[in-house]
């Protein structure tokens, strides 16, 4: 029901937030990737740690966190761009409330207020509470507001009471869920597809401190990535050792060496779309040393053998109705060389790019990309989001 779908779990501090747990499970089982974010007061029913181990994710919980310094103040940006469903189970009152008036006092009414995507909540508390005016214009003005409601059911309370406010069933919030990702389904070219994007360099190491490498930011890629999600497409973004704050809106596999990227994307072959955007290094040191190489002599040889060509393999064990995208960049002869890659490695499209142009290589936010097709050739200039773009709408139409 929710292969390749991403659900942000959103855990207010109600007695029902030991059922999110379970709720989360279901999920995953639906094929769902989840990520929690719960409030403070949340923490005290269930601890981070439950929903770190299952969701393998880091729970985020305040927006600056004292006792982890580096965790990142601004995941409720990225994680309410990454989500295609945003689930509040439970919500409680309060949480309603802060909803309602825009407050942003930790992650998850931060995240709120950052979401892209639509939010479901699960307004959960004992009966009284429910029916109380207050709640209940709360109610009103947050489904006004464009939220969609899951009304509790009625049965047991935490208090000893029956009433209204108990937690729906798991089936009922997945199958509301369900509904309301389909209605805000991205349709595009490729609305069902599975696409594969590689980003960032590979490290070849000779030692424990020393490796060769290349510039790469895979800053291409992950706009290749966005991109394809943009025409509907269910990304997974597979990258090298890169820093960049866009990896938290996308389903993401890392890796290190060229070796690594070629048992990856081996895994990945049945893809509908693969983009290798990867600066892959062609060689790597015959022979990677255990321990750091001391400069105790005037001059040092490495030997060097080739790297498994993963573009090349995937050309030759392709999938039928595959689309296969390759990039390279040149410092000369630039069309001549693309045009070899393209019948040599059996793909349908490369992406070349001249490492001497203006505006265009390593790091750049910019970028000019000639790509070449079997029996056609553009090119693209400007920003590397607006590149790709232009790019995968050439290659796949606008509709």
């Amino acid at each position: 029901m929710f292969t390749g779908k991403r659900i942000l779990l959103g855990v207010t501090g109600g007695i029902a937030a030991y059922k999110a747990v379970y709720l989360l499970r279901e999920f995953q089982k639906s094929g769902a990737e989840v990520r929690v974010i719960m409030t403070p007061s949340a923490t005290r029913f269930v601890g981070t740690e439950t929903f770190s181990a299952l969701s393998r994710h880091e729970v985020a919980v305040d927006v600056f966190n004292d006792n982890k310094p580096d965790t990142s103040w601004t995941k409720h940006i990225h994680w309410g761009e990454w989500a295609d469903l945003f689930v509040i189970a439970p919500c409680t009152a309060n949480t309603l409330s802060k909803i309602v008036h825009g407050l942003s006092d930790n992650m998850l009414t931060s995240t709120v207020l950052a979401a892209r995507s639509p939010i479901l909540i699960c307004p959960t508390m004992d009966g009284e509470m429910y029916e109380s005016p207050a709640v209940a214009n709360n109610l009103n003005q947050v489904s006004e507001m464009g939220f969609y409601i899951l009304e509790p059911e009625t049965g047991y309370l935490a208090s000893g009471l029956e009433d209204k406010g108990r937690l729906p069933e798991y089936d009922t919030i997945l199958e509301k869920s369900a509904k309301i990702i389909k209605e805000h389904a991205i349709q595009g070219p490729l609305t069902g597809k599975k696409v594969v994007v590689s980003a960032g360099p590979t490290r070849e190491f000779l030692d424990p401190v020393r490796f060769l490498s290349n510039p790469s930011s895979g800053k291409m890629g992950i706009a290749m990535a966005e991109a394809a999600r943009s025409l509907g497409g269910s990304v997974t973004l597979v990258h090298g050792p890169i820093q960049s704050a866009g990896l938290d809106r996308f389903h993401t596999e890392s890796f290190i060496s060229a070796d690594d990227l070629f048992a990856v994307m081996k895994s990945h072959s049945d893809a509908d779309v693969i983009i290798m955007a990867a600066a892959v290094a062609d060689f790597k040191p015959a022979a990677s040393h255990p321990h750091k190489l001391k400069k105790d002599r005037t001059s040092f040889q490495i030997e060097l053998e080739q790297n498994p060509d993963t573009l090349k393999w995937l050309g030759e064990n392709r999938k039928p109705d595959q689309v296969l995208i390759g990039f390279a960049m040149e410092t000369e002869n630039l069309r001549e060389n693309a045009i070899a890659k393209l019948s040599g490695k059996n793909i349908d499209w490369v992406c070349a790019n001249n490492l001497n142009e203006s505006g265009s290589g390593f790091g750049t936010d910019t970028n000019t990309i000639h790509l070449f097709g079997r029996d056609s050739e553009d090119t693209f200039s400007g920003s590397k989001q607006q590149i790709a773009s232009e790019i995968l709408k050439r290659i796949f139409g606008n509709s």
